[in-house]
């Protein structure tokens, strides 16, 4: 019997997979709470305490991006890289050097 399943997709590369929950503070881990909403998988190689972090939304665009370096990065909140780049000259020095070495271009959106 199989059971279904919430399903991430992120908005930028296309990763898709499954997650467990979604919020801040994720039940099979009371110990923890996240500095975002994001989108957690419990991680099936580690104690049923441990958790993988997906993804999350931009906090400007709102569409779902992966943790992945060529599609967000976490700045006191999350931003996908898209919008990163169209607003680079709000971002702090260390923020604009991290991304001036990545092609953010590379991946291309997906709707």
């Amino acid at each position: 019997m199989s059971r279904l399943r919430n399903v991430f997709r992120c908005s930028r590369c296309g990763l898709a997979v499954h997650f467990d929950y979604f919020g801040q503070k994720p039940p099979f881990n009371k110990a923890i709470v996240l500095l975002e909403e994001a989108y957690i998988l419990k991680d099936p190689f580690a104690p049923d305490d441990q958790h993988l972090t997906l993804g999350g939304h931009c906090s400007l665009c709102k569409d779902p991006v992966c943790v992945g370096q060529l599609c967000s990065l976490f700045y006191t909140k999350r931003f996908c890289l898209s919008c990163v780049k169209a607003r680079i000259d709000e971002f702090p020095d260390e923020i604009k050097k991290e991304v001036e070495g990545k092609d953010i271009d590379a991946i291309q959106k997906f709707d």
